[in-house]
């Protein structure tokens, strides 16, 4: 039996050429691809891929073309939201067509793949509790794959729903080093400060990839009743951290209930609501999105 050290090479697995093929192909699908926006959070639950949605949403009705990619593999959310995930892909002869939403929105989704919602994404290996050894790898190569594969067409944007964390940022600017800016989503909770100090820091002094700005998601509830607002977190917060960090805020998003119930039925928030408070905020992010990459 051969070990590690007597295997010359790839061993005949052509590991190189199939990443070098891939990374090729991704540059050849990004050409068509005006600007590639991340948007990340440090933790989970602060409501960041219904900013990426509500924000596609918004670009959309302004008259640009968007995708999203939700590169949270094993939290994927988007399908859902935007109404997509009963969709049946197709592949067509430049590759697998993306799901299209209301709006026109083009949806490329991890969930598209799954039998139901509710089946978990299995990495192959012996046995489930072996599978951390190569999740990180897998992770990446999947997300390489849904980038190199799909026929995204023209776009004027492409928006990726990263994972929680700021580990997850390294593998897509490894993917896509064109990246045209990343935003960050945060909630004014006291706890958030240190994650998006980190967030923050792993894009703008370890990447060196611009950051658009801050989001403060969630910063008061508006009642759908009487239309009164009410802080949620003691507020003022994450404008000051925008500040501390040099970075532009980029406004706050109320909560509404509205928000969470057209997300339940994959229904577009911004299509019906964009006159609410919680909407107007979103145009203006999108806005000021519009106004960075024209700079």
């Amino acid at each position: 039996m051969k070990t590690y050290k007597d295997i010359v090479g790839d061993g005949g697995s052509q590991i190189v050429w199939q990443v070098t093929e891939q990374a090729t192909r991704i540059q050849r699908r990004m050409a068509s691809v005006r600007h590639v926006i991340a948007v990340m959070s440090g933790k989970g639950g602060v409501g960041k891929s219904s900013v990426t949605v509500n924000l596609a949403s918004a670009l959309a009705l302004d008259g640009s073309a968007v995708g999203i990619l939700d590169a949270d593999l094993n939290g994927a959310s988007v399908a859902r939201m935007t109404g997509v995930s009963d969709h049946l892909l197709a592949i067509g002869p430049d590759g697998v067509e993306p799901a299209k939403s209301d709006l026109g929105l083009k949806i490329m989704s991890i969930d598209l793949f799954l039998p139901n919602e509710e089946t978990p994404v299995l990495w192959d290996a012996p046995t489930q509790k072996d599978a951390f050894t190569w999740r990180g790898m897998m992770e990446t190569a999947a997300l390489r794959e849904l980038l190199s594969d799909t026929n995204w067409g023209e776009l004027d944007y492409l928006l990726v729903d990263l994972p929680p964390g700021t580990d997850k940022l390294p593998n897509l600017v490894d993917l896509l080093p064109q990246l045209t800016g990343t935003i960050v989503v945060t909630i004014p909770s006291g706890v958030s400060q240190f994650v998006v100090g980190k967030s923050i820091s792993m894009a703008q002094n370890v990447l060196k990839t611009p950051v658009i700005g801050l989001v403060e998601n969630m910063s008061a509830y508006i009642c759908a009743h009487c239309g009164k607002e009410e802080a949620l977190f003691p507020t003022g917060r994450v404008q000051q951290w925008a500040t501390d960090h040099e970075v532009s805020f980029l406004g706050s998003i109320p909560f509404d209930p509205r928000l969470a119930a057209a997300a339940d039925a994959g229904m577009l928030f911004m299509h019906e609501h964009a006159t609410l408070p919680a909407g107007r905020a979103i145009q203006d992010l999108a806005d000021q999105v519009k106004a960075f990459v024209d700079l």
